[in-house]
């Protein structure tokens, strides 16, 4: 009788946790956690100072093989990079505003209401939500000119709406977003078309985009850096119920000036105090960098050394300093696998939905943000 032996290597996990910069890629990170820490929020102080400074210098970082995270873990993990946060989700009651353009963008878990339930298709029961249907954001209801219907039938899509996560009225903005892909099913690839240069990406079907707020700042001309770091941008007083009526531009920066925004006197009561006024770069208080960081489509207004731009001048004008960092190689695109917990510094990347799913298709995921009691600050 004869036969063979197959040695099985077995790779033990790493007493401290381990940082590996992605590959082909302008900036983000992959984390291993160490042996003692299958949940990520029971890091000791030294591994979780490793994964602060990890977050706030490669601004994106995966931990891979969480699917199992449980909701009050993953809103631990993401109150543990803020030290001033009381708790609040990042945009507030206002997420579900009959008018809000995120009203229907996510469901809340009802035993952690920090963390809300993304995805698309119906799950029945999830988190104890009963007859739970889901649906992902796309272009098609936003942009001002979708897509056609044979281009989507031939595989292409948009950037959904370039953004920080933040409420942008009243709170200030999250440090982190913790993104965590439970079921993320990939049946095929998406092809991103950029309108104005004929340039094409292709990736998996429903990315989530990072653009770097570092990068975009160190490609600015030295006047646009001048300008940049002496700008007030102003947002509008409940600026996803503002700017409702609207419709964005096709590449997802900001929106189409027409006029059509709800008037102020429109908008549910609101107060001047809360109006957000954050300055356009943001310093990194880790790497000392600075990023740029805006909302396109939620400004109202600039404050720039000259006076000030209103809503049209603004819009335009943070679109063209914006519009070179989406370019293809400026931007990481995550495609997602089943676990991947994606861990962003808010305060220095902006990001975007991608992509569209067919009639059935699902998808399932957790996202938590939490905002913060201090905003962030322009260190010149």
């Amino acid at each position: 009788m004869s036969g063979t032996t197959t040695n099985t290597v077995t790779v033990s996990a790493p007493d401290v946790l381990q940082i590996t910069p992605l590959e082909n890629a302008p900036f983000g990170a992959r984390i291993i956690l160490p042996a003692y820490a299958q949940d990520p929020a029971d890091l000791n102080e030294d591994d979780f100072q490793r994964l602060y400074k990890a977050v706030h210098e490669y601004l994106v970082v995966v931990l891979p093989d969480l699917a199992e995270l449980k909701p009050s873990s993953q809103y631990q993990l993401t109150k543990r990079f803020d030290p001033t946060c009381e708790g609040a989700y990042g945009h507030s009651k206002e997420f579900r505003h009959e008018k809000s353009v995120l009203r229907r963008d996510g469901h809340s878990t009802p035993a952690q209401p920090q963390v809300q339930i993304l995805g698309q298709g119906r799950h029945d029961g999830h988190a104890g939500v009963p007859d739970l249907l889901l649906r992902h954001p796309t272009h098609m209801s936003f942009h001002h000119d979708p897509l056609s219907d044979d281009d989507m039938a031939n595989g292409y899509t948009r950037f959904y709406r370039w953004h920080i996560d933040s409420a942008l009225y009243g709170l200030a903005p999250p440090v982190v977003t913790t993104l965590l892909g439970i079921d993320c099913p990939v049946d095929k690839s998406q092809k991103i078309r950029y309108e104005d240069t004929g340039e094409e990406i292709t990736t998996a079907k429903a990315t989530t985009a990072f653009a770097s707020g570092a990068i975009a700042f160190d490609n600015l001309s030295d006047e646009d850096k001048e300008f940049a770091l002496n700008t007030t941008v102003v947002y509008a007083p409940h600026p996803y119920i503002f700017i409702s009526p609207a419709k964005a531009t096709s590449d997802g920066l900001t929106m189409v000036s027409e006029g059509k925004e709800l008037p102020l006197d429109e908008l549910p009561e609101w107060e001047q105090s809360k109006v957000k006024r954050l300055p356009l770069v943001w310093t990194n208080p880790v790497s000392g960098k600075h990023h740029m960081q805006v909302h396109g489509c939620c400004i109202w207004k600039l404050e720039t050394p000259n006076g000030t731009l209103e809503l049209e001048e603004a819009r335009n004008t943070i679109h063209r300093l914006m519009r070179p960092n989406i370019s293809p190689d400026r931007i990481y695109c995550h495609d997602w696998n089943q676990g991947d917990l994606v861990i962003f510094f808010n305060r220095g990347v902006w990001h975007s939905v991608t992509g569209q799913f067919e009639e059935g298709g699902h998808r399932l995921m957790h996202q938590c943000n939490i905002a913060s009691a201090v905003d962030p600050v322009c260190k010149k």
